[in-house]
């Protein structure tokens, strides 16, 4: 079987890169440069999402399933630089060459890992490769939109159509999954500033364990897994999340 990596990102404003792109003084505090391009950024959008390049990732969470196995994590440890965390991922897609799973991934979490790991000189051969070393990847390979090594589940349900598109907590919740607990990615940034990073880690966690889930109905609705197999993979998921102490679990399993 091959191995399954659900995974997703969150981020907050790049302050760093900002300042430069505003040409603003050194001493400008991360928290005035991310005001003044968020406000430009509604001046001129109506709204304060910024360009894709623009956003530095906080954390990356993944729910691989992987021979008998199945965890949930997050990359790195709380200080880990977003240089180690991003090469972490990409490691990963060397190792085990899985079939990637998103929610919104390429619209969102896979161009930001392009930008941001085009910055910091990141080496993800194995990602990029298009038939070059692997003749596999000719016709199927990451990059590929038509293709399933990189399912995005969102783009897929929709039949690669924006006006469609769904939110992964609607989806989770009407799945009977316990879909977004307490926090969303607008609040990331104020829970960043307030050194709230665990708690955005583990709201990380919880959302690859809602799209894991979501996958696995899309599993059964294809025919790739039957009912018995499905709720085995269900079972596993379950027994998995219970033998994890953190409170986020627990509340999570409360919700299911």
């Amino acid at each position: 079987m091959t191995p399954t990596l659900v995974f997703d990102i969150e981020t907050i404003p790049d302050t760093d890169g900002l300042r430069v792109l505003y040409n603003l003084p050194p001493e400008t505090s991360a928290d005035d440069v991310a005001n003044i391009a968020l406000h430009q950024r509604r001046q001129q959008n109506g709204t304060d999402f910024l360009p894709l390049h623009q956003h530095r990732i906080c954390a990356i969470s993944c729910a691989l399933r992987e021979g008998n196995n199945f965890k949930v994590w997050t990359l790195g440890d709380a200080d880990a630089t977003e240089a180690e965390i991003i090469q972490r991922f990409f490691d990963g897609i060397d190792k085990f060459t899985p079939q990637i799973i998103s929610w919104n991934g390429s619209g969102f979490d896979l161009p930001v890992l392009h930008y941001r790991g085009l910055i910091h000189g990141i080496n993800a051969s194995r990602y990029w490769d298009l038939g070059e070393d692997d003749k596999e990847f000719k016709w199927n390979n990451y990059i590929s939109r038509y293709h399933m090594r990189h399912l995005d589940l969102m783009d897929v349900m929709a039949m690669y159509n924006a006006r469609a598109n769904a939110p992964l907590d609607d989806l989770a919740k009407l799945c009977g999954f316990p879909g977004k607990l307490g926090m969303d990615g607008s609040k990331v940034w104020d829970a960043y500033k307030a050194g709230k990073i665990e708690e955005i880690r583990n709201y990380c966690e919880t959302d690859v364990a809602n799209t894991h889930l979501v996958f696995l109905r899309f599993q059964l609705m294809r025919g790739n897994l039957t009912q018995a197999a499905y709720e085995t993979e269900i079972k596993l998921v379950r027994e998995t999340l219970t033998s994890y102490s953190a409170p986020h679990w627990t509340e999570f399993l409360a919700a299911w």
